[in-house]
């Protein structure tokens, strides 16, 4: 039975052993998928579009609905992306407000 026991996956969230059809294949061990509003994986250098206007705080300005992101960044929270834009540089968005080009 030694031929079984390497397929088995260490899941370092729960500490369990997982067979190989439970065990999730992420990008990065230990961080959980980013999704865009339309349900696509998001991944490091992807470019996204803004679903919706959104004011950006501190900044005093609108992005515009359709605005194009490149070159995101994936954070440790699956909800929210580091990105720049031209004006506005250490932007947070969030990943319910843009899509996946």
């Amino acid at each position: 039975m030694a031929g079984d026991d390497e397929s088995y996956v260490y899941d370092e969230a729960t500490g369990e052993w997982l067979p190989p059809g439970q065990a999730t294949a992420a990008a990065a061990p230990g961080r959980a998928e980013a999704r865009d509003s339309a349900g696509n994986v998001l991944a490091d250098g992807d470019s996204v579009t803004l679903i919706k206007d959104l004011k950006v705080k501190g900044a005093n300005q609108t992005l515009k609905q359709g605005t194009v992101i490149r070159s995101i960044r994936l954070t440790d929270d699956p909800e929210e992306i580091d990105c720049r834009h031209d004006t506005i540089k250490g932007l947070v968005l969030r990943t319910e407000f843009v899509r996946k080009r």
